[in-house]
């Protein structure tokens, strides 16, 4: 197939794209597929399913090379009308192309027929006719934007060589004929002509890509699919603009030219590396104008400064007026304008200044953390900036401290203030030197020399006030020797009164005295000891004792001061040793001595031992470094302990003589060392309890507890008190049959029971009178003193004193004869009077009915003889005589 003509465009470039489209299409298929298929086909029947993805990955355009099949984008093959297979294979070409590297790809399909049939011929003449294997070349072509027409515009022609033999209708597909946008291109089918049908912006398509189609009459294709390139030409139809329609850019004040400010950029949409695009940049106005400080590079867009004289001071913000052309800055090219801002840094460039060159002022003495003066400075750098912020110093006048300078945060003036009291009598005036900085360091502009520091002069005038007594020094050190006896004077603490300059009219009283040496003169202040001074005392430290003085004029006013007491060393120490040393042969057969001596350094070491001629024959001394010795047996000694007297020396000689009681232990360490009896020389076994001995012994004394506390519980709880106990009824309780007299009663006199927490009634039922079943119950008690019957009746309180008489002999025992003459005839009254009476008027007192109390009462039933809430303890009744017995039966009758 062949380009019958083309639009007008680059000859170079359309031989390079026509080279690369055939190398593309000269390229082999990406497989051969072979397909059993009937020999008759019906249409939209579908024939198989090929994996497109393996030969070309996302195509863009699927072709069929037979107009009898369909191609679907997943690969599925369809027919396109009712088909009849030969027994000859049938075969046909998938055309896959990719619109972004313009790839094409082939997939040769090979149908079979599973029925052999006779051959269909498409002509009677043309029995050879085969698909050119010469592929027909497109040319590319061309277009210009913004186009005038006229419409419709030629583009390109394209022909088959299939055409010269056979009769062949041309087609074209892609973007601009049936993708967006839509109708922009046409072909003619019988010529091949190609149309464009209105104006393009190459802005919004910079080309096309097209397929054109040869096709038979019948359908059938000759030819593969022509790729169809249609460039867009630019035109300059679109002008130049700044990205930004206002950009900021900031720079030092006073920075050097050539400095770089910032760079501005430009977009044109136009295309790319054409005149169309080549842009050119540059400085229409600066505002303000003059001086001229900043320069742009045409091509970069680049704004440095071209003077070194960018004040802050003077103009802090300046815009630029830009202009950006394209057609390389030719006059016709098109451009556009923008503005820039640029803001200058503040340095500190201008240093502070005081607004005076002097100040005076007044304070009155003895007066700190006063407020004396605030001054002010002028600074022409930007406010609130370390650039601007002011730091005082005072560089004279201030040796003594007194005066601070500080900076107010909120005004930055200087704030002068006293912090040490000021003397009057001393001075009468201060004058000060301050000076001023700023917080940031200095920046030397290129046109200025570096600035001394602005300084100014204070004068600070003390006015007089009349003061108390100075004690001056605070502390004052004397000399004194140690052991100086009391009664001597000291010089003491001295203070002046400065108004006089004189210690006449002041008192001194002492403050503080710790072991109470001294006494104090209260007109001179000298010192008086009232004991020994003793530099070993434990109030010393340092060998200084301490005594603080106060003195007060006749106002009042007072001052107080420290007097130092430094005692000099005397040798009245000898040295001092541990009395007990222990020496464990099993581990060392010696003891190491180490005395101290309480004097100072100079009257200590080195020491000089002695041991006595007497413990010469056991032990020995070893002198070691003048601090220390060894003691040594001679011999091994048997363990116990051992006197052995020893003299040291110090280095002035001052002896003295200790008597160490040595201990030899069969031991490890010292601490495991136990001895007996001293003067004992045998030697007798150390018995040393383990921590287990010691845990059982614990243990067993808790257990001893443990048994002890319950059986005092068991003991507690059988003694509890009862109504009758065993003794009373031995006691009373007598056997009846007897004709001889009882035993005595002791200290068991009845009477009725009275409101008292120690009563034990028991009910107890008397004999019948007269054959008569008449019973009663009299409530008593064994007490000592006596027993009342009936408390109501009868004349009051009628005891065994009574009817017995008073005064004769012991009250508080009683034969059986006057215990029974006393009861039997009133409790034979009682129970006669019960009888008589049916209403029971008199034995209400005796007779009480007992309530139901309900069901479930944890109390028990109360019997007639009970003696307790429960029924135990009353075997005793079971052994009484004839008498008691018949009451026991008449209760347990009723």
């Amino acid at each position: 197939m062949a380009v019958a003509s083309a639009a007008p465009g680059s000859i170079f470039c359309k031989q390079l794209l026509f080279s690369l489209l055939v190398s593309i299409l000269l390229c082999d298929a990406c497989q051969k597929i072979y397909l059993r298929v009937p020999s008759h086909l019906q249409a939209e029947t579908l024939v198989g399913k090929v994996n497109l993805e393996e030969c070309l990955k996302s195509p863009s355009l699927i072709l069929s090379s037979d107009p009898a099949f369909r191609i679907l984008d997943d690969g599925s093959i369809y027919t396109t009308r009712d088909l009849i297979l030969s027994s000859e294979r049938k075969s046909f070409s998938i055309f896959l192309s990719g619109s972004e590297r313009h790839e094409q790809q082939e997939i040769k399909v090979v149908l079979s027929a599973r029925e052999n049939k006779a051959p269909k011929k498409r002509h009677t003449k043309d029995t050879a006719l085969k698909r050119s294997k010469r592929r027909w070349a497109p040319i590319p072509a061309s277009l210009m934007e913004n186009s005038l027409g006229p419409f419709p515009q030629h583009v390109q022609q394209i022909q088959s060589d299939a055409a010269q033999n056979y009769t062949i209708f041309y087609s074209i597909s892609g973007p601009g004929v049936d993708k967006e946008p839509f109708n922009l291109f046409y072909i003619e089918k019988d010529t091949g002509d190609i149309f464009c049908t209105r104006s393009i912006d190459r802005e919004k398509y910079e080309q096309f890509a097209l397929y054109g189609y040869a096709t038979t009459a019948d359908g059938y294709a000759p030819e593969y699919p022509l790729p169809l390139i249609i460039k867009i030409e630019d035109d300059n139809d679109n002008a130049p603009y700044f990205e930004h329609k206002m950009t900021i850019f900031t720079v030092p004040e006073n920075c050097r030219s050539g400095t770089s400010v910032g760079q501005v950029t430009a977009t044109d949409l136009d295309e790319p590396d054409t005149l169309h695009t080549r842009l050119k940049y540059k400085i229409l106005q600066q505002i303000p104008d003059h001086p001229k400080h900043f320069s742009i590079h045409p091509d970069t867009g680049v704004i440095t400064t071209t003077t070194p004289f960018l004040d802050r001071e003077k103009c802090d913000t300046y815009q630029l007026i830009m202009e950006v052309r394209d057609m390389g800055g030719q006059p016709f090219g098109l451009f556009n304008t923008g503005t820039i801002t640029i803001s200058l840094e503040d340095e500190n460039d201008n240093p502070p200044s005081f607004t005076e060159t002097s100040y005076i002022t007044e304070v009155e003495e003895n007066r700190i953390d006063v407020e004396i003066l605030r001054m002010k400075v002028q600074d022409q750098d930007l406010p609130n900036t370390p650039h601007s912020k002011a730091v005082y110093t005072i560089l004279q006048g201030n040796e003594n401290g007194n005066f601070k300078i500080s900076t107010d945060p909120n005004t930055n003036e200087g704030v002068l203030c006293v912090v040490k009291p000021l003397n009057y009598e001393v001075n009468r005036q201060v004058i000060l030197k301050v000076g001023v900085v700023n917080e940031a360091q200095f920046s030397k502009a290129a046109n200025s020399q570096t600035p001394t520091m602005c300084t100014t002069t204070v004068t600070v005038k003390i006015i007089d006030n009349d003061e108390g007594p100075e004690c001056h020094p605070p502390v004052k050190v004397i000399q004194s020797q140690d052991g100086l006896p009391a009664g001597q004077e000291l010089l003491g603490y001295k203070a002046l009164d400065p108004e006089t300059a004189s210690g006449e009219g002041l008192r001194y009283q002492k403050l503080g005295d710790e072991d109470h040496w001294f006494e104090i003169n209260e007109h001179t202040g000298d010192l008086r000891t009232l004991k020994v001074l003793d530099r070993e005392s434990k109030f010393v430290k340092n060998n200084q004792y301490n005594i603080s003085v106060v003195a007060v004029d006749a106002v009042g006013r007072s001052c107080t001061g420290t007097l130092v007491v430094h005692l000099d060393d005397y040798n009245d120490h000898p040295p001092q040793i541990d009395k007990e040393v222990t020496i464990c042969q099993n581990n060392e057969d010696f003891a190491v001595l180490e005395p101290v001596d309480p004097d100072g350094p100079e009257n200590g070491p080195p020491f000089q031992f002695f041991l006595d001629n007497s413990a010469s024959k056991n032990w020995k001394l070893e002198q070691k470094d003048g601090k220390t010795a060894i003691l040594r047996q001679r011999q091994n000694l048997d363990y116990n302990s051992y006197s052995v007297p020893i003299q040291i020396k110090d280095r002035h000689g001052l002896v003295a003589t200790h008597v160490l009681t040595v201990r030899v232990c069969d031991c490890s360490t010292p601490s495991e060392c136990r001895t007996n009896d001293k003067s004992a020389r045998d030697v007798r076994p150390n018995v040393i309890l383990g921590r287990w001995a010691i845990l059982a012994m614990v243990l067993g004394s808790v257990l001893l507890l443990c048994i002890l506390f319950t059986c005092f519980c068991v003991t507690a709880k059988r003694t509890v008190k009862k109504c009758f106990p065993e003794d009373i009824a031995q006691q009373n309780l007598i056997v009846s049959n007897t004709e001889g007299p009882g035993e005595e009663v002791t200290e068991a006199n009845i009477r009725l029971p009275m409101q008292t927490s120690n009563i034990c009634d028991t009910s107890m039922s008397v004999g019948t009178v007269g054959g008569q079943g008449i019973k009663t119950q009299q409530s008593f008690e064994m007490v000592k003193g006596g027993y009342t019957l009936d408390p109501n009746k009868g004349g009051g309180h009628q005891t065994l004193e009574s009817v017995k008489g008073v005064g004769q002999g012991d009250t508080s025992r009683y034969a059986y004869t006057d215990w029974q003459s006393f009861t039997q005839p009133r409790l034979g009254e009682k129970v006669y009077l019960c009888g008589q009476d049916e209403e029971h008027k008199h034995c209400e007192d005796y007779v009480r009915s007992y309530n139901y109390e309900g069901k479930g009462s944890l109390a028990g039933s109360v019997g007639c003889c009970s003696d307790r809430q429960e029924e135990e303890g009353l075997e005793f009744l079971d052994q009484l005589e004839p008498k008691f017995r018949t009451l026991a039966k008449t209760c347990v009758k009723k």
